[in-house]
């Protein structure tokens, strides 16, 4: 698969969130408000690509070299929670606007299954380093773009007129599947 490919595949057909449905309590938690949902978007495309890079190269170079692939699943919350953590020490300290900035988003990256669902799909797909970053900060950036779309409707939604057994979680995850079915028109372009 060519880079172009993948990278189309990454944000459009095989979207982290509405084609594989990882990261949705994220998704439905801070899509209420468009600052919010650009916030969370950017703080996921940060992480995941520092953790997708990281997490390929421990498991090439230190886990099959010593013959530990089993400890994949609990190697990688290591380095994903030390990864955020390291992250969010750094910019406290170095970039404070930044940090306010992010607010509670980086602790909440922590425990976002999007980070480790690309990270293993990396491994399980074989991809080299540089596909591995590339599947990664493309993910990253499907996720983000999904967010902002699914933010946006949701504003909108608050100012039209929505049946009482509708209103709130109903309405958005009806939402949420409108999108990811429009989503699915782009199956056929890889």
């Amino acid at each position: 698969m060519g880079y172009f490919e993948l990278i189309i595949s990454c944000i459009f057909v095989n979207n982290i969130l509405l084609a594989q449905f990882l990261g949705n309590c994220p998704f439905l938690g801070t899509s209420k408000k468009m600052e919010t949902a650009v916030g969370m978007g950017m703080a996921v495309i940060f992480v995941l690509v520092m953790a997708g890079t990281i997490t390929w190269l421990v498991y090439t170079f230190i886990l099959v070299k010593f013959g530990l692939v089993y400890l994949r699943t609990i190697a990688f919350i290591v380095i994903i929670a030390s990864l955020v953590q390291f992250v969010e020490m750094f910019l406290k300290k170095s970039i404070p606007a930044l940090y306010a900035g992010l607010g509670i988003f980086l602790p909440l990256i922590t425990t976002n299954c999007a980070v480790m669902g690309v990270c293993v799909l990396n491994i399980d797909k074989e991809f080299t380093f540089l596909q591995a970053l590339v599947a990664s900060l493309f993910y990253a950036v499907g996720f983000g773009l999904a967010l902002v779309l699914f933010a946006g409707l949701r504003e909108r939604i608050l100012l039209a007129r929505v049946p009482r057994p509708l209103q709130d979680t109903s309405i958005a995850l009806i939402t949420a599947g409108m999108i990811s079915l429009a989503f699915f028109a782009f199956q056929g372009m890889v």
